[in-house]
């Protein structure tokens, strides 16, 4: 109960949340301007870069935000490019969300928010229809948001970072052994629920291998469990806010305003009550995915779906986790077995 209701603690500075806000507010402001908001939206995913400003260092921040930015193009341009086949869709998937995974650990970013919106941004763009003709434009609106994002990032750099500012948090680094493994199941269960989503013939399938992503996040049995049963709660909460607001049928103005508001809280509140951010975030991914007439014409029914696609990711990514932390303790295992055998030799060496 107190895990439910107390908010934890977190060295994030109070402004980065309103930079993420203004980051991916400005994209969709700017396409509500030029009567585009798909292009609004596109941008807007390259906001989500400056989430990745973990270093103290002026010159190392920009080169990991420009890195960063990078890695969200690719991710987005793989996703685009193997959308053609609902067959060879989830094995992109996965080998993408290895590569993912492996490289952001060799690169000593595997902290919070981690692989999440690479692998998030793969998974919208794999599961929309295959237009080759539009593909360029799309990875275009991505760039421009990237651009954007970077400048953003340098200004905010340049006013809040002290010349003292110079030392660097240390994250834990994982073993090779254990990076591989853990990339793999990562891929494995990834590529896995965005099969199941596309066997089950569902109108949006991104929202089960996002989900299950969610869930995996994890760091124990205990915590992937109780994010899996805060994810479908929040979930519901959520849909039940948004059905309200989709009822009052709101302009595209509203929405805009809407999601950069939004952005601000979910930064705010993920890494202090995960189980309240979940609230805010289901509103955000729906304003987000779902077009203005769709969600006011079809508003039961895309809520019923967003339930269902939820319920069954958050499930599969549930026992992801699971099979993930197995792993883990086997490999601890084994560390405490080898350091078993070398003090038993020492013992003996020493006694002889």
């Amino acid at each position: 109960m107190e895990q439910i209701f107390s908010f934890n603690k977190s060295n994030r500075q109070w402004h980065l949340p309103f930079i993420a806000g203004l980051c991916v507010g400005t994209p969709m402001i700017i396409g509500w301007l030029i009567d585009n908001i798909e292009a609004g939206k596109l941008g807007s995913l390259a906001g989500l870069s400056i989430l990745y400003i973990q270093s103290n260092n002026l010159e190392k921040r920009m080169i990991l935000l420009m890195t960063c930015c990078f890695g969200i193009m690719i991710s987005y341009t793989v996703g685009l490019l193997f959308s053609f086949s609902p067959v060879f869709a989830p094995l992109a998937l996965g080998v993408l969300s290895f590569g993912i995974h492996y490289s952001l650990h060799k690169l000593k970013l595997n902290r919070p928010p981690g692989n999440f919106f690479f692998i998030m941004v793969a998974s919208m763009a794999i599961s929309t229809p295959f237009d080759w003709e539009r593909i360029p434009e799309k990875i275009g609106y991505v760039a421009l948001g990237t651009i954007l994002t970077c400048g953003i990032g340098l200004i905010y750099s340049l006013l809040t970072l002290k010349p003292a500012d110079n030392t660097e948090a240390e994250w834990p680094q994982k073993k090779p052994y254990i990076n591989i493994v853990e990339s793999l199941i990562f891929g494995l269960f990834v590529g896995l629920s965005l099969m199941i989503a596309f066997l089950l013939d569902f109108d949006n399938p991104y929202w089960i291998p996002i989900s299950c992503l969610a869930v995996m996040q994890g760091q124990t049995t205990k915590h992937i469990w109780l994010r899996a049963s805060q994810r479908v709660l929040g979930t519901l909460l959520g849909l039940g806010i948004t059905w309200l607001i989709a009822f009052g049928n709101p302009t595209p103005l509203f929405m805009v305003i809407g999601i950069t508001i939004l952005q601000i809280i979910v930064e705010y509140l993920v890494v202090r009550k995960y189980a309240i951010a979940v609230v805010f975030i289901t509103i955000l991914t729906i304003f987000l995915a779902e077009s203005h007439g769709v969600l006011s014409q079809n508003t039961n029914q895309v809520f019923f779906a967003r339930l269902v696609d939820i319920t069954i990711g958050s499930t599969i990514g549930a026992l992801g986790g699971w099979v993930l932390f197995q792993e883990r303790m086997h490999y601890k295992a084994a560390i405490h077995l080898r350091r078993a055998r070398v003090w038993r030799r020492k013992s003996r060496n020493n006694n002889n």
